[in-house]
């Protein structure tokens, strides 16, 4: 009855339906996609921000690696006090154009590319961005995270800065996070005291610091060894000496 009535009402038969608007889901997708990348950003930027003054306290690496062993008690190293052939080994084992590039070696991608192979090209800046403020585990999620941080880090930090932060937030060993832990626990010694040889070793483990130790010499660690010698000669050390 009441519909009846209703429908005898001037207009009801004329009033429009509501219509979607074509895309108009399309568009807030894309609303809430920029949205979201946007925050990304501007977290990633004040963290950035924050670490080019205030030290990393812990490290999602870290926090991975407590599930499995006790961590060594570790205290953070300022660059001045790691002896400069601890810095040139490092940089000669894990990115030997480190003062030449602004965080991606576009030399080393190309020669990747050209031959097909599968290794990487990561730089150290790079591996400062995974090893301080992401995780381990292979991700397009992580590694476009790692892309974004990347240039921040050059741009705000100085190279002196992405390596002193790489060498304390590393890990030279199963639990054993940072040049000074390392230097204690291998060699018994401090960062301002290793030798070219002890250097050269602790440097070889960093691709694979669970597997591998410095506890001796090994192909690796001797070609590090000459690795750092030459670029201390040839000036590619000059941005951190």
């Amino acid at each position: 009855m009441i519909l009846r009535i209703l429908s005898r009402r001037p207009g009801f038969d004329d009033a429009p339906l509501p219509v979607p608007v074509r895309g108009q889901g399309r568009a807030w997708v894309l609303f809430w996609l920029r949205f979201a990348v946007l925050r990304l950003v501007l977290v990633l930027l004040g963290s950035v921000t924050i670490y080019a003054f205030v030290n990393p306290p812990v490290t999602w690496t870290m926090l991975g690696a407590a599930r499995q062993h006790d961590l060594v008690a570790r205290n953070w190293v300022a660059l001045d006090d790691v002896a400069p052939v601890v810095r040139r080994s490092v940089v000669a084992a894990e990115d030997a154009n480190f003062c030449l590039h602004w965080g991606f070696d576009m030399v080393e991608i190309r020669k990747v590319v050209a031959s097909g192979s599968s290794r990487g090209a990561s730089t150290l800046t790079q591996q400062t961005a995974k090893n301080a403020f992401l995780w381990q585990t292979r991700s397009w999620g992580r590694k476009a995270a790692e892309t974004l941080l990347t240039p921040m880090i050059e741009a705000m930090w100085s190279k002196r800065r992405i390596l002193e932060v790489y060498l304390n937030v590393a890990e030279f060993g199963p639990g054993i996070f940072g040049i000074g832990a390392a230097a204690r626990e291998w060699f018994g010694t401090t960062p301002d005291q290793l030798t070219a040889v002890q250097a050269a070793r602790l440097a070889a483990v960093l691709p694979a610091p669970r597997t591998r130790s410095p506890a001796a010499a090994s192909n690796r660690s001797r070609a590090i060894a000459d690795g750092a010698a030459t670029i201390g000669r040839d000036g590619r050390a000059a941005c951190f000496d």
